[in-house]
């Protein structure tokens, strides 16, 4: 490892970035360093830009992927190298609506695991809107059953929340203690030398794609669907989208709006101002033949 390396990484420690920004950063300026072959300390500003426009137009990267190059980029020169290099680009990002599965979708796709752990590893995602690394890191102790809650510690951002615990989920999670006895984590690794390990992304979006094949289902791609469903099936629900966001352990309400366009039967519900009038004209088609005597 270099000595910059080893620098950069002391920064983004220090400044308590997440695992996933670190890895995002570092590539950043890997591939950087990578295409002009030289340390990102001897380049300029317009050999920077002539990169970034490079990824874009040339590899064709899309938006989030240029955003997260940019950001890797800033951080470094902003705090790391022993200059500093304004980065001139401005990132627009599409917004995109989450792919959601129907209820019959989620069903097939929970019980296409012949595995009891990797059936309930993506029941409990569902159903309680975890992200991967959250459904990862859980514990036995994590799950509230006087409260029918279940504790997510180091969220997104390091924060705790609280979500919901399934009334289904819970006999199932008692039976699959009972069978499997988890120690450390819930849902452990399987290899033996990792037994008190929790799984990683990786295994966690391998169990989901793996049911999502079986269960023949060509959309979603990604286990945040099921986060994503989730969300839109408590919209659907008729729960209130500002308890959805609490549940999610957004810090935004803007970013649980997103459902609202993906939620048709919620928009289908709301009734246009022209239905609230009290009295409207019918549709008999009235003469124009002038005054009656």
């Amino acid at each position: 490892m270099t000595p910059l390396r080893q620098k950069m990484i002391k920064a983004m420690q220090l400044r308590n970035l997440s695992p996933n920004t670190q890895h995002y950063y570092l590539a950043a300026v890997s591939g950087l360093a990578r295409f002009y072959q030289q340390s990102p300390h001897t380049l300029t500003q317009e050999m920077i830009q002539d990169y970034l426009l490079y990824l874009k137009h040339d590899r064709g990267n899309n938006p989030g992927t240029c955003a997260n190059v940019v950001a890797g980029l800033r951080f470094f020169y902003n705090h790391v190298a022993e200059r500093q290099v304004p980065i001139a680009y401005v990132v627009r990002k599409v917004t995109k609506l989450p792919t959601v599965l129907t209820q019959q979708e989620i069903y097939n796709l929970i019980n296409a695991p012949k595995n009891l752990k990797h059936r309930l590893l993506l029941m409990t995602t569902y159903s309680a809107g975890l992200r991967a690394g959250e459904v990862a890191a859980l514990k036995p102790e994590h799950i509230d059953s006087q409260s029918m809650l279940i504790k997510v510690e180091n969220a997104k951002g390091g924060n705790q929340r609280y979500t919901i615990l399934s009334a289904k989920l819970l006999p199932l999670l008692r039976q699959y203690y009972k069978t499997c006895q988890p120690q450390t984590y819930l849902f452990p690794s399987s290899y033996n030398h990792q037994k008190n390990q929790p799984l990683t992304y990786s295994a966690v979006r391998s169990i989901y794609e793996k049911a999502r094949k079986k269960a023949g289902i060509t959309k979603g791609a990604g286990i945040h669907t099921l986060r994503h469903s989730f969300a839109t099936h408590l919209l659907e629900a008729g729960c209130d989208i500002r308890r959805i966001q609490v549940l999610m352990g957004h810090r935004r309400l803007s970013t649980t709006m997103i459902y609202l366009p993906v939620s048709r039967s919620t928009l289908s519900k709301i009734p246009s101002p022209w239905d609230l009038f009290d009295s409207q004209p019918t549709a008999k088609e009235e003469t124009t033949d002038g005054p009656k005597h």
